[in-house]
């Protein structure tokens, strides 16, 4: 299995971005996925996550109404919009792939991207 994020960069405060996360080794409509992030100075994040296709995304209440998740199941992909974005949202972006089945379960990460927003 492997996770391949991308589209992180530099972008001013309001600014946008959107990230991308490729799957691929596994039935990637059958597990949740999202996105954690994390700064040098604090724990891992969980910032949004959509359940199996149908199921109400979630998000952290510090980027509600600005982030939206979404994914494609023909792609394999799960994408991140995020939109006004703030210096606070500085961070290194992973998304997450959680499988669970009866008697397994293990958590698959991305390699992680950094978004940086600064003037």
């Amino acid at each position: 299995v492997q996770l391949q994020a991308s589209g992180g960069g530099l972008v001013q405060p309001g600014g946008s971005l959107t990230l991308s996360c490729a799957v691929s080794g596994i039935d990637f409509d059958a597990y949740e996925i999202g996105w954690y992030r994390q700064t040098p100075d604090k724990e891992r994040e969980g910032v949004s996550c959509v359940p199996i296709s149908g199921d109400t995304p979630r998000y952290t209440k510090s980027v509600k109404g600005r982030f939206t998740i979404s994914r494609d199941n023909a792609k394999n992909t799960v994408y991140l919009q995020m939109n006004s974005l703030k210096p606070e949202d500085t961070a290194v972006y992973y998304c997450n792939l959680k499988v669970r089945r009866p008697g397994y379960a293990r958590d698959y990460w991305g390699q992680g991207t950094l978004v940086t927003v600064s003037s």
